[in-house]
């Protein structure tokens, strides 16, 4: 079994990958510390079990560095999921039957109205800078975890706005090693969906550009957004953001379906319905991933009861063997 994070230094030419099992002599890598274990969890605290290896001799040139951790995964059949900030991820108790790899491509290039940006880059971190230089389209990605290539992934959005809405162009790296930049307009983009969900050839989002407009006010809406996300929402307890989609065609949020049901504040074992806001599922001590899960399945079946309405998931479950969530960015 393998539980591991391939983990690579930023510095080595905004490498991607890193062979997390052997390098390219086949050389075993060296265990890093507990401290950088509690470092790289995800904001659901469900990594516990996951060892962090250092890929730092993996591979040199960057065009070897960029592909060679998927590959040498697709080519072995070893399950690899890549994760940036795991801010939508939750992981089993069990660990991870093969690789996790962790996403530190975090470049930033600008001019005006333009921004290419790493997909490991903090979505927002770059919500904040843009509108703090009075650009509009990423004000809602202020308050949003989680990095630039999973909010592509996901189509990540608040506010009436969404990251498909901002983007140019997407660089992508696929599973025979070529990179391609796809133009906005070859991709459909819907709620909290993206071309990439369904691409089977994808290995990984690489970079974004976004093209955004001049506007006055962008700055002060950033902050609006923020106040309004911090006086509704959980910001401050250990979650994975928004358990369950927003039903499309009925009107109602999924947070007000699961209130009107009446599981606000229910809980199973540690995990938790937010009291704030009922589409959080809370880790208030010592949860596991089965309590989150059921919690997750008893909330979805007491909706469908009540109002026949089906939630879907927006959090993504990592399952330690099966490939029931084929994770490509996260």
């Amino acid at each position: 079994m393998i539980e591991l994070f391939f983990h690579v230094n930023p510095t080595l030419l905004q490498a991607f990958w890193a062979l997390a099992t052997f390098t390219k002599n086949q050389r075993p890598l060296t265990l890093q510390s507990q401290q950088q274990l509690q470092q790289t969890r995800t904001n659901s605290q469900q990594l516990d079990r996951v060892e962090i290896y250092s890929g730092q001799e993996a591979v040199e040139g960057s065009q070897h560095l960029g592909h060679w951790g998927p590959l040498f995964c697709h080519e072995h059949s070893i399950r690899f999921v890549i994760i940036g900030k795991g801010s939508n991820c939750l992981f089993d108790d069990l660990g991870f039957d093969g690789c996790v790899i962790l996403n530190r491509i975090e470049f930033l290039e600008e001019e005006p109205g333009l921004y290419r940006v790493g997909s490991g880059f903090r979505f927002n971190r770059l919500g904040v800078h843009c509108s703090s230089e009075g650009f509009t389209g990423l004000e809602f990605a202020g308050g949003i975890p989680g990095t630039v290539g999973g909010a592509t992934y996901m189509n990540a959005g608040a506010n009436g706005q969404e990251t498909a809405d901002a983007i140019h162009c997407v660089d992508i790296i696929t599973m025979d090693g070529r990179l391609h930049r796809l133009s906005r307009t070859d991709l459909n983009f819907g709620y909290r969906s993206s071309p990439f969900q369904d691409m089977q050839e994808l290995a990984a989002i690489t970079a974004v550009t976004f093209k955004l407009q001049h506007s006055g006010s962008a700055k002060r809406r950033q902050h609006e957004y923020m106040e309004r996300r911090r006086a509704s929402q959980p910001v401050g307890e250990q979650s994975a953001g928004s358990v369950f989609r927003n039903p499309l065609d009925v009107g109602v949020a999924a947070a007000e379906l699961i209130e009107k049901a009446g599981l606000k504040g229910f809980r199973v074992g540690g995990a938790m319905v937010s009291k704030m806001h009922a589409n959080f599922f809370i880790n208030c001590g010592g949860s596991t991933s089965q309590d989150m899960l059921d919690l997750l399945a008893l909330v979805k079946e007491k909706v469908d009861q009540k109002f026949a309405v089906q939630l879907k998931e927006e959090i993504l479950y990592v399952h330690p063997h099966r490939n029931d969530v084929k994770s490509k960015q996260r």
